[in-house]
């Protein structure tokens, strides 16, 4: 505990002699008093509303931007997240619900969304709460006689490794690994078919009441093959990392392999999609939005093949609602047939989980691939601002469960269990997606904003942390707004290491 704190207090000392930040506490402070005075904080954690200001300060980046919608929800997110930081006799964990619930595990834990999680929290200055959380998982939750994390399908070692990128703490992936690994090798044990792809209940996927699936059926289904690839790949990558070339050949088999059998098993050509095996072995045939998942994880063939799924996503029959991005397609015959519209159903009404799972997707499809003409940087704007949007309740911000694609309605209501669900993400949507900071293994900054120059005439993202520095990106057209200069700039620790004329995808040197 001492070691955590210690680092803690270094991090607050790094940003209270950084020489100089752009944006200060107000725009926070404002956010924040606003949050409080609307909230009537019916359950403290750690973190409560009185203190949440400066624990916000201590350890998120800051964010500015035109769009006030944007701006609001970044912070109200954060404000959010702090509401589920839970101080145990275990460690720190984050809650998903906010009230207790029968099907959690100890303290309230649930995993299904610890990958959304652990993204989210990699921007967290003060390492303590996320490690112990994974560590939770690890190494407390297995000594129970009723064990709960492999209650749902996870990515849990992709996020770690992705987390790894941001702070480079390889002291802590180096304590974990082994446990990574025979985590993996459970979920071989418990889910893995004899061709070699992996099976799932529709539930434990976090997905009940889905038009493919089912509580008790044991279908192929995208999501835990393109996990266990995400997981299978961040275990090759620790392994080159850690200098173990027996872990990094075994998990890049492996991954080649479930890349191979999720291409040749599961995209319907028919469809030109990615969907659910049947026990029987044939297609469920329905778009769901788990067909996006392999993107996510980069699995798919860069070719115009798999290309023709993301058409899907602005077809009003497909994906397109006008309240955001719906779990199946409309035009199914299946679509909103599945529960009573106030259950838990994955058959089509808007999940903020699965909104979070296909913008990631989204984007990385739009970086990270060639032919990817069959969507925009404008539709992952749109997107995401409609995402933003849909967080209202009664004219009120509100984070809940799930929701009608065509009204809003929270499908839950306003239950007490549903407020300020934890089971997504967006902070790490703007910082790694839209303004696009690409972390890695090495000493290259590398940028790739999703946001059009056009979009916005400024932008900044302030007191981000990352490879042990502290960063400001900063977008200023006229250079007016912020008094810095004009173009596209980027400060380590209030060294200037780029400044270009445009916003556009750059690297350079830390």
């Amino acid at each position: 505990m001492r070691q955590y704190l210690l680092s803690g207090m270094l991090a607050c000392m790094s940003l209270s002699t950084f020489a100089q930040h752009v944006l200060t506490d107000q725009s926070l402070q404002k956010y924040v008093t606003a949050f409080n005075a609307a909230d009537e904080e019916a359950v403290k954690n750690y973190v409560p509303n009185a203190q949440s200001q400066a624990w916000l300060s201590q350890n998120i980046p800051y964010f500015d931007s035109p769009d006030s919608v944007l701006t609001q929800l970044y912070y109200y997110r954060w404000w959010a997240f702090r509401k589920h930081l839970k101080q145990t006799p275990d460690g720190f964990i984050f809650t998903e619900f906010i009230t207790p619930v029968k099907h959690a595990g100890k303290h309230n834990a649930i995993s299904s969304a610890l990958g959304h999680h652990v993204y989210e929290g990699r921007w967290l200055r003060n390492p303590q709460y996320i490690d112990e959380y994974i560590s939770f998982w690890l190494y407390v939750d297995p000594r129970h006689t009723v064990q709960r994390f492999h209650s749902f399908s996870s990515w849990l070692a992709d996020a770690v490794y992705q987390r790894y990128l941001v702070n480079r703490d390889e002291s802590f992936v180096r304590k974990i690994t082994p446990a990574l690994a025979a985590d993996y090798r459970r979920w071989e044990s418990e889910r893995q078919l004899p061709n070699q792809l992996f099976w799932q209940h529709d539930v434990k996927d976090a997905m009940e009441e889905s038009i493919s699936g089912g509580r008790k059926v044991k279908n192929v289904r995208p999501t835990i093959n393109s996990y266990m690839y995400g997981n299978a790949k961040a275990l090759a990558a620790l392994g080159q990392l850690l200098k173990n070339d027996t872990l990094r050949e075994t998990y890049l088999q492996k991954a080649l392999q479930l890349k191979q059998l999720t291409q040749q098993t599961l995209w319907n050509e028919g469809d030109q999609f990615f969907e659910v095996k049947l026990e029987n072995g044939t297609f469920a045939n329905a778009r769901e939005a788990i067909g996006f998942i392999p993107w996510y994880f980069n699995l798919p063939d860069d070719s115009p093949k798999y290309a023709a799924a993301w058409k899907q996503l602005g077809d009003t029959t497909g994906f397109q609602a006008p309240w955001g991005l719906t779990t199946a397609e409309r035009r199914h015959p299946g679509f909103r047939t599945h529960g009573s519209g106030h259950g838990c159903e994955w058959d089509g009404p808007l999940w903020p989980f699965a909104t979070t799972q296909t913008l990631k997707a989204l984007s990385h499809f739009l970086t990270d691939y060639q032919h990817n003409k069959t969507v925009s940087r404008a539709q992952f704007f749109d997107e995401l601002r409609r995402y933003a949007d849909s967080h209202v309740m009664n004219g009120k911000l509100y984070l809940g469960e799930y929701q009608d694609e065509k009204n809003g309605e929270w499908l839950k209501g306003d239950d007490p269990r549903s407020k300020f669900y934890n089971h997504s993400g967006f902070a790490d949507l703007i910082i790694n997606d839209l303004i696009g900071l690409k972390p890695r293994s090495d000493d290259t900054l590398e940028i790739k904003p999703l946001l059009e120059e056009k979009r916005w005439d400024w932008f900044c993202l302030d007191r981000v942390p990352y490879h042990g520095k502290t960063l400001t990106i900063l977008w200023d057209k006229t250079g007016k707004k912020y008094g810095k200069g004009k173009g596209f700039r980027v400060w380590a620790d209030g060294k200037e290491v780029y400044h270009g004329k445009q916003l556009k995808a750059i690297q350079t040197r830390l």
